[in-house]
């Protein structure tokens, strides 16, 4: 039984995007035993993913923060022991950052992860123990799926693309009586332009008001608590969700008609829900880090670096998801 662990501790979206490998390793490596590292904050994701069997998580965002305390010295000690607890066969990490490569170091085992000239930053191969060369122009999931093979030893080409969770989310959204009828905005993110207008929003929701029940406004934050205050006000049919943790949220994607989101984190578990979904892009460009679907009628990029989508195409994508969907 091989042991293998996983580092991808964040953001919030390549993890999700690293879910494949933990499917392609089920898949392909028989008994795999499948560990992952994560940042806390994101340590439901591979907790989800049935393959995983255990997560261990770290907190690097706050260590970063409050380095001065002893207390945050003794979280860090209590991570490096569970890290050096059990001997893997492998260590991979596929996010290619110093900080990765440095926690990959300190587990027990060998290292396996991108090249000089493949990491995103070029000084984290200095950890690694056996480095491959992996394309940087390919889309992110399928960097993570490539690094992976190229350790195992298998073709991805003959592998469908399978996020692993759907199965997870599907027997209860199934018995929910509101499924295909309310559609998901997910209008919050990270970055102020990444945003779209409220009046788009707020266009789109009233467009759409007869086509579904409710519009569900989800939010993780007081700043985009008042923005679906102000977008439930002005669209009318529309739901303010309350505050969730990460499988909430996924439970509520996963009873979804149609998700309609930003470039965020949460869009990308709509798509590893197989939920149809329209991602909205204004400031990056989605062609390596866009929603990828397991089945490309399910979701679509709109948009792109200075190229707000307009209402009607978001409209034309969303009704034609509906359809095939």
């Amino acid at each position: 039984m091989p042991k293998i662990l996983l580092v991808k501790t964040t953001s919030m979206g390549d993890v999700i995007h690293n879910l494949a490998v933990a499917s392609d390793i089920a898949a392909r490596v028989e008994d795999a035993h499948i560990d992952w590292v994560v940042e806390d904050s994101f340590s439901a994701i591979p907790e989800m993913h049935p393959a995983v069997k255990n997560v261990i998580p770290v907190a690097i965002r706050q260590w970063r923060k409050r380095i001065y305390l002893p207390a945050t010295w003794g979280k860090i000690r209590q991570s490096l022991r569970q890290l050096r607890a059990g001997k893997y066969d492998y260590i991979i990490d596929s996010q290619g950052l110093l900080k990765s490569a440095v926690i990959a170091s300190r587990a027990n085992g060998l290292v396996y992860g991108q090249d000089r000239d493949s990491a995103r930053e070029s000084l984290a191969c200095r950890f690694y123990n056996y480095k491959f060369h992996v394309p940087r122009n390919e889309h992110a999931v399928t960097r993570n799926r490539l690094l992976a093979a190229a350790v195992f030893g298998y073709d991805i080409n003959t592998m469908p693309l399978d996020y692993g969770i759907e199965k997870n989310f599907r027997s209860t959204a199934s018995k929910d009586s509101s499924r295909k009828k309310s559609i998901v905005f997910l209008h919050g993110t990270s970055r102020e332009s990444k945003l779209w207008q409220e009046q788009s929003w707020v266009a789109l929701g009233r467009e759409l008001g007869e086509q579904f029940t409710s519009v569900m406004l989800p939010w993780g934050n007081d700043i985009e608590h008042e923005r679906a205050k102000r977008l439930a006000q002005k669209i009318g049919n529309a739901t303010i969700a309350p505050r969730q943790g990460l499988k909430e949220l996924a439970t509520m994607l996963a009873r979804a008609a149609c998700v309609v989101g930003v470039d965020t984190g949460p869009v990308h578990l709509a798509v590893a829900l197989n939920r149809p979904t329209v991602a909205i892009y204004t400031d990056t460009d989605p062609a390596l880090t866009g929603v990828l679907p397991m089945d490309p009628a399910r979701a679509v990029n709109l948009g792109g670096i200075n190229n707000s989508p307009a209402v009607d195409d978001v409209l034309q994508a969303i009704r034609e998801l509906v359809r095939l969907g």
